[in-house]
C-alpha cells in the first residue's frame, strides 16, 4: 500500500526544505537511472537548486558530462 498523497506547498522551515530537496533530488536521479536500465532509454536530467547549484544525470556522456562527485555515482 502506498504512502498516500502529499500536499504540495512551500516548506517554511529552511532546514526541512533543504532536506526534502536533497531526498527528492536523489530519488529523481535514481528513477532516471531505473528508467534507462528497464527500458533501454536515453535519459538526461538537470536540476538546479535555489542557489543555482547544478545536479545532472545522463545515460550518455554526450548528452551531459556527469559530475564525478554525483550522489548517483556514489550510490551505484
Amino acid at each position: 500500500m502506498g504512502k498516500g498523497r502529499v500536499q504540495l506547498k512551500w516548506i517554511e522551515n529552511k532546514i526541512s526544505r533543504q532536506v526534502t530537496f536533497s531526498k527528492r533530488r536523489f530519488g529523481l536521479l535514481k528513477k532516471g537511472h531505473e528508467i534507462s536500465v528497464l527500458f533501454d532509454a536515453e535519459v538526461a536530467l538537470v536540476v538546479f537548486s535555489i542557489k543555482g547549484k547544478l545536479f545532472e544525470y545522463s545515460t550518455d556522456s554526450e548528452l551531459l558530462h556527469l559530475n564525478p562527485n554525483s550522489d548517483l555515482l556514489n550510490f551505484l
